[in-house]
């Protein structure tokens, strides 16, 4: 199931996060009383990538960012503006949730995946 799918900023390629819409934040169930919570999201090679999603303790809007090894896949993937990123979610028949990330830039009118030509 698609959490996010996100047309980057300038910001979110160079300040080491990621800020995406609140309407994603029902994949990334936070502890009572917390403002962040970890997990860990594969890409197509099945690197794993610690994430961290935070949101504002104060303010009307949340506000949530995407923190952690954010801008190393980003610096490993030599992502910059225009391009997408899609995360992924899948709960295992045990409970467990399972996220994939994958990165894609557009060429000539279409988006191809910038994993697959790593």
């Amino acid at each position: 199931m698609e959490v996010m799918n996100k047309k980057l900023s300038e910001s979110d390629t160079t300040n080491r996060r990621l800020e995406f819409q609140a309407g994603s934040l029902w994949a990334f169930p936070m502890p009572d009383g917390q403002n962040s919570v970890e997990f860990v999201a594969s890409d197509i090679h099945e690197q794993q990538w610690r994430l961290k999603v935070s949101v504002r303790n104060e303010g009307r809007y949340s506000k949530p960012w995407l923190k952690g090894e954010w801008g190393d896949y980003v610096h490993q993937k030599q992502l910059r503006k225009g391009d997408r990123v899609i995360l992924t979610m899948n709960d295992e028949e045990n409970g467990e949730r399972i996220y994939r990330i994958s990165a894609e830039r557009k060429h000539f009118g279409f988006w191809y995946s910038i994993d697959e030509q790593q």
